[in-house]
């Protein structure tokens, strides 16, 4: 599954997961952004170390309270539970691959948010099916708006009014648990790591065919 900018380019593509289980794997993604486009909110991923290697364009990245723009070629690390987002600085069209290790379930997070998302036109989340993502990753993959302690009441209250009204029936609405398997498994070759040299290519997730690029 693909996630897109308004105007309809992809913004981040889950391509393969290799290795074992959610503390051995890698999870290979790439992304990119039309120019002056915001990326990902400001997240932390609470135990995995993120890679990211400018393909074209300028990227912007804020990591803690640093703030880097790096050209195509250059590569930066995203220490385990650091604050963190992206962007294009440039006037160019942005693409970035990137590894993240162990892939834990970041996989499962990005397809969740991606399904609640790409459910409206608007591109506006419903609150309901969103607070469900974030509360059942929170221990992993965390926003850093609103504040934790914000997030600790309110969600859990969304939570039980969409409970009540029935948003949680059955495994079909946007974002649930058995629709989230994660990005496609592959197993790399001897000798590469990392994500380098994978047997089988990497593919996007099928996309509604009005949103086509």
């Amino acid at each position: 599954m693909s996630g897109r900018t308004e105007s309809g380019e992809r913004f981040l593509t889950l391509q393969n997961r290799q290795g074992g289980g959610d503390e051995e794997a890698v999870l290979i993604l790439e992304g990119s952004l039309p120019p002056r486009m915001s990326g990902p909110p400001l997240h932390v991923h609470a135990a995995s170390r993120e890679t990211m290697i400018v393909r074209a364009g300028s990227l912007g990245l804020q990591i803690g309270r640093e703030k880097l723009e790096l050209s195509a070629g250059r590569t930066a690390v995203v220490p385990p539970g650091i604050r963190h987002t992206w962007w294009n600085a440039g006037d160019e069209f942005l693409e970035v691959s990137g590894r993240t290790v162990p892939a834990g379930d970041l996989d499962r997070f990005i397809q969740a948010i991606f399904a609640v998302v790409n459910a409206r036109a608007s591109g506006r989340p419903s609150i309901f099916y969103l607070a469900h993502v974030l509360w059942r990753h929170r221990r992993t993959q965390t926003v850093a708006l609103p504040p934790k302690v914000i997030q600790r009441i309110l969600f859990p209250l969304v939570l039980l009014v969409g409970q009540v009204l029935g948003k949680y029936r059955g495994t079909e609405w946007p974002g649930s648990p058995p629709s989230c398997t994660g990005a496609p498994a592959t197993v790399p070759r001897a000798g590469h790591r990392d994500g380098e040299g994978s047997e089988q290519p990497g593919r996007f997730w099928p996309a509604p065919a009005s949103k086509s690029v």
